[in-house]
């Protein structure tokens, strides 16, 4: 079985979709990827949910990813002695670090001395995601003065956002490093770091990973889009994280952040995800708003490799449904024949190096002669993303001989991961790639396949090698 779309779907599971029969469902009906979001569930559960899919996987016959999501840091306020205060435009606040003193109308315990060290005069602190934002007047190691510009209700352990600001603290908690080793020994593929501020954060996680999973940056925060194109260039993906985004930016900006990432990520043949509340009414209805249709429809409009649900197909009333209607709209906009003028109007040029000279000429050449389908042989999946990143009209297969990568490969735009035996030379690859496409029905007698691989066959990164074939 394979999509007849390019662009793919993460389904995140909850509540409402973790027994057998509704992630069979889910797959079945276009999801491709399925994320274990660890701020939610335990440790069995989420083993219970990616036999699960293991199960489901082997019944298909076909390679799914998942996505085991980390919580991150969580920056809060302390509780209050009596309940809920309200603040009101204009009134003083303190916030302090003396944690065994609960809040009142007047001040808050904030134990993050973290938050104060990253805050200076005129710094804005957001509370509540937003709904309550604070001037900092006056400040110092273990406490800040401010004044409220926009008041609200305040309750016990809301967040804190500092917004502008370099937060000097490990993007992962001790909560993350035992989700994430418990992560690895179940086998995931990849895992999406939570409070990416800087390149570094990317590092400290791989070195822990060791090539184990493929790590995605979670871009929620200004302070990663001011290093945008280091992170870019040190992460395997870049999950565009839009609720946290607008948050600390004003949301009129995140469009026009959404299209800057997704090109970053087209040109540096890494694959993004564009995510949070794409089908968001879905939670609750049977059917999205035109509003969030054009939503998902803009992100593949604008090449994004995938596009995510989260509490829609985790604890709505219809994650089936809006697995559905999220293939429906992909499926309809990329038979839109704008789709194909826009993604050619946006291809980034290649780069100088043997990878991207062999996708571009792969592209050139299946447009050129009307190839069937393109194949990309891969033991790391360094040919096949290469391949994906040019676009091409015509689909892609990845065959490889690891099923690591081929479920690695199901994040990204346009390839159809199969698995496959080694091979040790050109003509087995070539009758190999002509065999398979015929037997996914892709590609009939008479039909030409061009391919690409790297040599000596089996070492990353050596994508060296381009063939044209015909089916006899």
């Amino acid at each position: 079985m394979h999509r007849n779309r390019n662009a793919k779907i993460v389904a995140t599971l909850g509540p409402a979709s973790s027994d057998r029969d509704t992630i069979q469902k889910l797959y079945l009906n276009g999801a491709d990827i399925f994320r274990l979001n660890f701020s939610h569930g335990t440790h069995e559960d989420h083993k219970r949910s990616l036999e699960t899919i293991r199960d489901v996987e082997r019944e298909a016959g076909r390679p799914i990813g998942v996505l085991l999501d980390l919580q991150g840091p969580k920056l809060r306020l302390g509780k209050f002695a009596n309940g809920p205060i309200t603040l009101a435009e204009g009134d003083k606040f303190r916030l302090d670090l003396d944690c065994d003193r609960p809040g009142d109308q007047t001040r808050a315990p904030m134990p993050h001395p973290e938050i104060f060290k990253a805050l200076s005069v005129q710094s804005s602190l957001l509370i509540d995601d937003g709904r309550i934002r604070l001037f900092v007047e006056k400040c110092g190691p273990d406490f800040a003065e401010t004044r409220v510009v926009a008041g609200g209700t305040l309750s016990d352990r809301k967040g804190v956002n500092v917004p502008g600001s370099l937060i000097p603290m490990s993007a992962m908690t001790d909560k993350d490093r035992a989700d994430l080793d418990f992560g690895l020994t179940l086998g995931i593929d990849w895992v999406a770091l939570s409070f990416v501020q800087r390149a570094e954060d990317i590092l400290e996680i791989k070195k822990i990973i060791d090539g184990r999973a493929g790590v995605i940056a979670k871009l929620e925060k200004p302070a990663a889009i001011e290093r945008l194109e280091a992170i870019v260039n040190v992460s395997d993906a870049i999950m565009v994280a839009r609720g946290d985004l607008g948050v600390e930016m004003p949301p009129e900006q995140v469009p026009a952040i959404q299209k800057r990432i997704i090109r970053a990520c087209r040109s540096a043949g890494k694959p993004v995800i564009v995510a949070t509340q794409m089908l968001d009414s879905m939670v609750a209805a049977p059917v999205p708003t035109r509003a969030e249709a054009s939503d998902v429809a803009t992100a593949i409009y604008d090449g994004a490799d995938a596009v995510m649900l989260s509490a829609e197909s985790a604890s709505g009333k219809y994650p089936v449904a809006a697995v559905k209607m999220m293939d429906s709209i992909i499926s309809r906009t990329e038979s839109d024949p704008y789709y194909r003028v826009a993604i050619d109007a946006s291809q980034p040029p290649a780069r100088a190096n043997k990878a991207d000279a062999i996708g571009s000429a792969v592209r050139h050449v299946a447009d050129l002669l009307h190839i069937a389908v393109t194949v990309a042989y891969t033991s790391s999946g360094t040919s096949a993303l290469r391949m994906a990143r040019e676009r091409p009209k015509a689909p892609i297969i990845a065959l490889t001989p690891r099923l690591a990568t081929a479920r690695r490969l199901s994040l990204a735009w346009g390839l159809h991961a199969v698995m496959c035996h080694d091979v040790v030379d050109v003509t087995e690859m070539t009758d190999l790639a002509c065999e398979t496409a015929r037997r996914q029905h892709f590609a009939s007698r008479g039909q030409s396949v061009v391919i690409s691989a790297g040599m000596p066959f089996g070492r990353s990164g050596t994508t060296n090698l381009l063939r044209i074939a015909e089916l006899s």
